[in-house]
């Protein structure tokens, strides 16, 4: 085809699309014909470079908006996992036609573990008291699971890939930010509207906390990365700080306790305390709490503070059992995923069921001025109770296997690899410190807000172990 015809067919189309475009819109008040350009450049991408498409996904992500009134209560999130689906897509017709993924990925211990939680998600799906719901939580979690764990993996082999990873969620997170303070100015920064100011972006204040408290041991990483320009570390101050602020008016008390918790790790990670120090002292804990649990609970009781603006007021109200809504509502949540895993012991009552089977188990002296019984308002609050519920005993000990496997797996390639790859490992491993120890509170992993990160943050892990440790770099050659 010569120049000249080709130029013809260009402008051939783009005079048909325009004057498509304006008698939908004059005649019809359609619209949806200008996202067409949109479509067919994320399909090249899709079937040239979808890690392009992957990267695209990240920083879109925290910008993401969450329809959830829909049928049976399958809601989604836009755009981002419609795109998701599509690369899940891709990604299937690749391993059935072409079947050229990295063998070295496939067969680390932690892709075994993700085959079994995913194995045990379908099984529990066939016994599920609501099929239709664990089915939809069956998919979400694949087009979660493989974008940015299977794939992330493969694109994670070049360590420039982790900081765009990296640097375009934070991104996207900061737009949010934004917006968030500004509407939260308007109130005053006041505690209450700190609960909802995040919204759209965000369905709370406990979801939000939980995405910036995983980013702030990124950023400061990023201050003290080897090698890193005076304008990226400066950047990385910048970030850090805004990080912080946002995490103190979100007024998430889970977020502020989950980055202590990676700090603490960290300290452990960096003196070489050995594993058998750190689970005597947990044993001696909780033998102490078993001994002594009826004064403690009986102080716990006694405190009447409730969440407040007042910074001491606030972390003092943590341990409110006594008149605390959000407290008192998490205990009754966890009391009822007790009693529904007491009667589905072994395959639960389906994944994703949660929020609309719990009713029925809430006992009205448990019951707060927050509790409703039409399941629109959260599910277990706890990562590790709501997977007890829904997919019985083995449920739980996968969550504690994969969360377990994966912090050991971050402190073992921090050991073993060189300074840029011991400050990837660390960061990534302490931001998902920081959501193991949120899960203890709520939990977020259906979701596209939190699970983009916590799947991205263990592809690096593995991606670090599988392609640039001293292991690894010796079996290459």
């Amino acid at each position: 085809m010569s120049e000249k015809l080709k130029i013809g067919w260009v402008y051939g189309f783009t005079a048909l699309f325009l004057v498509a475009n304006l008698y939908l819109v004059v005649q019809k008040d359609f619209y949806w014909l200008f996202l067409l350009p949109v479509a067919l450049i994320v399909l090249y991408y899709y079937l040239t470079a979808y890690d392009k498409i992957i990267l695209f996904i990240t920083f879109l992500t925290p910008l993401a908006v969450n329809i959830s009134d829909l049928e049976m209560g399958l809601g989604v999130s836009l755009p981002t996992e419609p795109l998701m689906f599509g690369v899940l897509l891709i990604f299937i017709a690749n391993i059935i036609f072409q079947n050229n993924y990295d063998k070295r990925l496939s067969v680390h211990p932690m892709s075994y573990i993700i085959y079994f939680s995913l194995f045990w998600i379908f099984i529990t799906t066939l016994t599920s008291e609501m099929p239709l719901v664990s089915i939809k939580f069956l998919i979400s979690r694949l087009w979660f699971v493989v974008p940015f764990f299977f794939i992330a993996a493969m694109l994670f082999r070049k360590i420039e890939n982790i900081n765009k990873f990296l640097w375009l969620y934070i991104g996207g997170l900061i737009i949010v930010i934004i917006y968030t303070l500004s509407i939260h100015s308007q109130f005053g920064f006041d505690e209450q509207s700190g609960h909802w100011v995040m919204s759209p972006f965000y369905n709370d204040h406990t979801a939000y906390g939980a995405a910036l408290a995983m980013f702030i041991p990124i950023s400061v990483g990023m201050i003290f990365f080897p090698g890193q320009k005076k304008v990226t570390r400066l950047m990385s101050v910048i970030v850090l700080l805004i990080l912080i602020m946002a995490v103190f008016l979100s007024y998430s008390r889970a977020a502020w306790l989950s980055i202590i918790a990676a700090a603490g790790v960290f300290l452990l990670a960096a003196f070489r305390i050995k594993l058998y120090w750190v689970l005597t002292v947990l044993v001696v804990l909780f033998g102490i709490f078993f001994a002594f649990q009826n004064q403690i609970i009986d102080k716990l009781e006694k405190n009447k503070q409730d969440s407040s603006a007042n910074l001491v007021e606030h972390i003092k109200s943590m341990t409110n059992i006594s008149s605390d809504a959000s407290n008192l509502e998490r205990i009754n949540r966890w009391q009822a995923a007790i009693r529904l895993y007491d009667d589905k012991p072994v395959f639960g009552w389906g994944p994703g069921t949660y929020q609309f089977v719990y009713s029925p188990y809430q006992r009205a002296k448990e019951k707060t001025t927050i509790s409703t019984n039409l399941g629109d308002k959260g599910n277990a609050h706890s990562e590790y109770l709501g997977a007890m519920s829904e997919q019985g005993l083995m449920g739980l000990i996968i969550v504690l296997l994969l969360f377990g496997s994966a912090i050991y797996y971050g402190l073992k390639v921090f050991h073993k690899g060189n300074l840029k790859v011991k400050f990837l490992s660390m960061m990534v491993t302490a931001g998902l410190i920081t959501y193991v120890a949120h899960g203890v509170l709520n939990n977020f992993l259906d979701t596209d807000k939190l699970s983009v990160p916590f799947w991205g943050f263990i592809a690096v892990i593995v991606a670090l172990d599988v392609y640039h440790t001293k292991e690894s770099e010796t079996s290459a050659e």
